[in-house]
């Protein structure tokens, strides 16, 4: 089957979208200020906590088949890249409460058509480690999020006991064959796992050049392909996920592919649902690139100025030939750049996007 070809027919906009955004922007400013009120420093309403900051390169494929060769992967060649590795709270809590991971990259030098607003020359991924999105609707993240920010930086031991007994109800669900609801890991119960094993997902469709995809960052390398599902000890640390993170990159020479998945039956994979899985048995993931970092210090004085509190990460910076499609990415337009002006005014540290070579 042929990859379905991009139009702006393959978004459905609803009517209520910007009075969810509106709404989205209030929870957040509930999650921002209150937590940078409690640590005299802004910092992300969502993915608040770093786990590991890298600096590496992006090398695109040559030979790719026309359907592959599109906006940034249409011409081999390196770009160097930024990777944020981070867990999804708006509030900076100890690692034994357990939640999803996230992988943040943007990369440089980037030609082409750029998206409204996206200053530079940069494109951002932001990735999970799960293949689909906790809600289906902008509108019901909405719900979600704003139980979330009456618990902000607030109810810490409650937080970690739901997440015990969260964690123990996946576990019920893996010992009988089954796969715990996303609303599990999500609220609490994900495994503990080490970031650098694991895949990410952009969850949600993207423009690809002339068609409708997904994305992926796969880990390939040994070192740590060995660390895939491994869950870190977490021995009271508050921590202990940066620590490991810091001690493996010590030595391993990371690489991941960053992979694609094109949209082929718009019923089965539709844009505007990200909670439904686009089945890799009808449409792989397939290779465009390989992202590398060589071993080198990921919480540095220098990362943590440069990538974290410097830098800012959104879907909606980058090409149009990548333009962000469906509702939950919509909505992610104004929210990502309002969490990052607050942070940006209130730290009084601007956010700086690359406008050359290696920015």
């Amino acid at each position: 089957m042929s990859p379905i070809r991009y139009s702006p027919a393959v978004e459905t906009v609803q009517p209520d979208e910007t009075e969810t955004v509106a709404g989205l922007n209030e929870a957040f400013d509930i999650i921002l200020e209150r937590t940078a009120e409690d640590y005299g420093h802004a910092v992300r309403s969502v993915h608040a906590k770093s786990h590991g900051l890298l600096e590496g390169e992006l090398e695109i494929d040559g030979n790719l088949p026309p359907e592959l060769a599109q906006g940034l992967f249409a011409s081999p060649g390196k770009h160097k890249v930024l990777l944020r590795m981070s867990t999804n709270a708006g509030d900076i809590l100890p690692d034994v409460i357990s939640l999803p991971r996230g992988m943040a990259m943007k990369v440089f030098d980037v030609a082409g058509e750029r998206l409204p607003g996206s200053e530079g020359t940069a494109q951002d991924f932001v990735m999970v480690n799960g293949p689909v999105f906790a809600a289906k609707t902008a509108k019901k993240f909405l719900g979600n999020l704003q139980l979330l920010a009456k618990t902000t930086d607030r109810l810490e031991g409650t937080k970690k006991v739901v997440s015990a007994a969260l964690r123990g109800v996946r576990h019920a669900f893996e010992a009988v064959g089954a796969e715990a609801p996303a609303a599990v890991n999500s609220m609490g119960g994900a495994p503990n796992v080490e970031p650098l094993g694991e895949t990410y997902y952009s969850a949600t469709a993207f423009r690809f050049g002339d068609y409708v995809a997904k994305f992926s960052l796969a880990p390939v390398a040994p070192a740590m392909t060995m660390l895939t599902g491994k869950e870190i000890t977490i021995d009271g640390r508050e921590n202990a996920i940066r620590e490991e993170v810091q001690k493996e990159m010590r030595d391993i020479s990371a690489e991941w592919e960053f992979r694609v998945q094109l949209c082929r039956d718009l019923d089965a994979q539709p844009v505007e649902d990200a909670t439904v899985l686009w089945d890799e048995a009808d449409t792989p993931f397939i290779r465009v690139g390989t992202v590398r970092a060589a071993p080198q210090d990921s919480w540095s004085d220098a990362h943590v100025r440069k990538i974290n509190e410097e830098t800012r990460f959104s879907v909606w910076t980058g090409i149009t030939a990548h333009q962000p499609l469906g509702n939950i990415n919509r909505a992610r337009r104004d929210t990502y750049r309002h969490s990052a002006d607050f942070r940006a005014r209130t730290n009084g540290c601007p956010y700086h996007e690359p406008t050359g070579q290696d920015g």
